[in-house]
């Protein structure tokens, strides 16, 4: 399993990568092996950094209405895709600890292994971004020093992210601490579920 070091450096590939075109329709090229837990984090930070460009896009005042609804529905669709990618890490994580044996009064980790990640993923572009704001040669001194103190903040929120991240998985490891998996079971996507929907049916 990587360390949370090795998974930065992954979704600053992915994030890298993108900036390439920075067009939210370039095709994703993922670099690692299929099947591999570094392809599954590659796609998912794709993911999140093509949703972050989305949620920039359709805030334009101008947005033509028609068009904002089909990126609204875009961003559903990737915000289920995001669920899914991250569901399927944590199918990993519970084959990777399947046999490890919790030790009695261990305790439980309300978030894991993956939902962590991807909150480490979503990180490196904040980080990412800010750093831009600091390099800007259109905006003022006062703007760049509120990134600078904004970007300081969210270093060392990387640091502490990593922190519980290898802890998490070291104590997962040993038996101290444990996870459940629950399946996040959005009800707006489910025509089933959603009564707007199932009402149309009717």
């Amino acid at each position: 399993m990587l360390s949370a070091r090795q998974c930065y450096e992954v979704f600053r590939r992915s994030i890298a990568d993108y900036h390439r075109t920075d067009d939210v329709d370039t095709p994703v090229k993922n670099p690692y092996s299929s099947g591999t837990f570094e392809a599954l984090l590659y796609a998912k930070n794709w993911i999140d950094t093509v949703q972050w460009h989305l949620e920039d896009i359709i805030r334009l005042p101008a947005i033509n209405p028609v068009e904002a609804v089909a990126l609204k529905r875009r961003i559903d669709k990737s915000n289920q895709d995001r669920t899914d990618m991250v569901e399927q890490i944590d199918d990993q994580f519970v084959a990777e600890f399947g046999g490890v044996t919790p030790q009695p009064g261990a305790r439980i980790n309300s978030e894991t292994p993956a939902w962590l990640l991807d909150r480490m993923s979503i990180l490196m572009l904040k980080i990412y971004h800010m750093r831009q704001q600091t390099e800007r040669t259109d905006a003022s001194a006062d703007h760049i020093a509120r990134c600078q103190t904004k970007l300081a903040v969210l270093l060392e929120q990387e640091n502490d992210m990593a922190l519980a991240f290898d802890e998490l998985i070291e104590d997962i490891g040993r038996g101290t601490r444990r996870f459940k998996v629950y399946r996040q079971m959005k009800m707006y996507n489910d025509a089933s579920l959603n009564p707007v929907l199932y009402a149309q049916k009717k």
